[in-house]
């Protein structure tokens, strides 16, 4: 019964903050929460781009690091067929080292 009794005396004096506003309080509150609202927007398209640029910048490591191993492949088919091995592809003609 106590604790009902303090929720009703909460919930009378908030209705009773709230009436008491002026509309000059009123606007004051609506400018305050559209600015919240404004800079939260900021925040969230900052977060957005440094999500963004680091996954680009994972990308071009990925990128750069497929080339790498593209071109030791590369290098050691080179050797291969140059070699004779069988199975070997040689990258200059795309032809494969036929099997003895």
């Amino acid at each position: 019964m106590r604790i009902q009794t303090i929720t009703l005396a909460a919930v009378v004096a908030l209705a009773l903050g709230a009436a008491a506003c002026t509309p000059a309080e009123q606007q004051e509150a609506e400018a305050n929460a559209e600015v919240a609202g404004e800079k939260a927007g900021d925040a969230a398209a900052k977060a957005g781009e440094v999500i963004e640029s680091g996954a680009m910048k994972a990308a071009r490591a990925v990128e750069e690091g497929a080339g790498n191993v593209a071109a030791r492949l590369e290098e050691n088919q080179a050797e291969a067929a140059a070699e004779g091995r069988p199975g070997a592809v040689d990258p200059a003609t795309g032809q494969r080292v036929p099997a003895n």
